[in-house]
């Protein structure tokens, strides 16, 4: 059979474009589809502008607390015209880096939907197109629970273009994103509101993380109440009417937004005629095996459509091993393990490796935790309240250190270093033997006794 690309990609996010250009650098001829912006949810609508936003929320306490070490009062107020633009503005310069990354790798560029005709073609608009090899590395987008009046609601994606700052908003959802636009739009001066259907905000998180992130929020003023759920949206005069239900009693709260930042995402494949290539899904993501292939194994799938580990770098490692094994005569695997992750909200939160009741279901009692939360240096002047925790899990037998968690400022900076030690299989005498950085937080880690 004559293809028209040795490698046909579905999606132009950091996945698939990571995947075509390594691809193309061991001379496969690549094409690639994608009728949006290029980068993905991440450069879009997710890690890019939500950092830039994370920033600016940030400058609030920073007056506040610059009086401790004698600056005068701060009297600021926020341009929300002026974020948003510059933001939006940063976001479209990366599109553009996209397409000439792109462009310099050889890539031909289709600005078009594209969907499976067979197992080895594709529809591209109104072209038809064979590929040896196919990959679809599509994403994924908000969900809506099923809520009447939840068309008054704008999903995460939406928040970052909202034409006016909301005084009142609330968040529905507990999960990472959910934390991180509560704490965003409290540091802008927003009175926030968050609704969470446990009693405890971001689920398979280590359970003092999730303590002292929850904990923190309540000092910064948001509002949360949990085990609760929405039961009725209403557009009203005053705004919009917000009925949840707690047990056998319910409540009102009325805000200018209410916004669905932490209700789940699921991966964009309706209308991608899966069916038709023989691609199986399973829970409603695209099945794939360590290698990221599908059913088909000349067809394969990276990232959030396969909702393995949903992340940027994780994407981008899964399609550059891709490239690698497949056109570049270097067989490797992506590992997903020891995979480490960051929650930006104030404060701060970065974890790798596993939890503390995740090393106990497997370990049992083979496990010694290491904990240390104190003040910051910082804050003694600043007059903050915040603490840093910091965590080692480890299994005692071996005292190889099996996870680290922190909370606290510049948590995921610190984190990542302390990745490569627990990849690396550390064991808790390597950090013993580290000498720290004094005085830093960092430095815990390799004191904690």
């Amino acid at each position: 059979m004559n293809y028209d690309f040795d490698l046909f990609v579905i999606g132009g996010g950091s996945g698939g474009i990571s995947t075509a250009r390594r691809a193309a650098e061991y001379g496969a001829k690549v094409g690639l589809a994608e009728m949006g912006r290029l980068g993905g949810t991440c450069v879009n609508v997710g890690c890019i502008p939500k950092k830039l936003m994370v920033y600016a929320a940030s400058f609030p306490s920073i007056f506040k607390e610059s009086e401790g070490y004698g600056w005068s009062p701060v009297n600021s107020s926020l341009n929300w015209s002026h974020l948003v633009t510059v933001v939006n503005q940063e976001v479209t310069r990366l599109n553009g880096i996209y397409l000439k990354m792109i462009d310099n790798s050889k890539v031909t560029l289709f600005r078009e939907k594209a969907r499976f005709l067979d197992e080895h073609t594709v529809e591209v608009g109104s072209s038809q197109i064979k590929a040896e090899r196919i990959l679809i590395a599509v994403g994924g987008h908000p969900v809506r629970p099923d809520i009447p009046g939840i068309e008054h609601t704008v999903v995460s994606d939406d928040l970052f273009t909202l034409p006016e700052q909301p005084k009142r908003i609330v968040i529905l959802g507990g999960g990472y994103i959910g934390v991180e636009f509560a704490c965003i739009f409290n540091g802008l001066g927003t009175e926030v509101t968050q609704i969470i259907r446990q009693e405890k905000i971001l689920r398979g998180f280590d359970e003092d993380i999730r303590t002292e992130i929850q904990e923190g929020m309540g000092r910064s003023g948001i509002r949360m109440f949990t085990s609760t759920c929405p039961t009725l949206i209403e557009k009203t005069d005053d705004g919009l009417k917000l009925t949840m239900a707690k047990g056998e009693t319910s409540e009102i709260i009325v805000a200018d937004a209410i916004g669905l930042a932490a209700t789940g995402r699921i991966p964009n494949i309706a209308n991608l005629g899966l069916e038709l290539a023989g691609v199986e899904i399973k829970n409603g993501a695209i099945a794939v095996n360590a290698e990221s292939q599908t059913t088909q194994p000349h067809i394969y799938a990276v990232g959030d459509c396969t909702n393995r580990i949903n992340l940027t770098p994780v994407a981008i490692g899964e399609g550059r091993a891709l490239a690698d094994t497949v056109f570049g005569g270097k067989p490797r695997l992506m590992s997903h393990q020891n995979v480490p992750s960051a929650v930006f909200t104030q404060p701060e939160a970065a974890t790798v490796g596993l939890t503390e009741a995740q090393a106990r279901e497997e370990y049992g009692d083979d496990v010694k935790i290491y904990r240390a939360k104190f003040r910051p240096l910082y804050h003694t002047v600043s007059g903050g309240e915040d603490k840093t925790m910091m965590k080692l899990v480890v299994q005692q037998s071996t005292t190889k250190v099996l996870g680290a968690h922190m909370v606290g400022e510049h948590a995921a900076e610190i984190i990542q270093g302390v990745a490569i030690a627990i990849k690396m299989g550390a064991l808790k005498a390597d950090f013993d033997a580290t000498v720290g950085i004094h005085p830093s937080a960092a430095e815990e880690f390799v004191t904690m006794r």
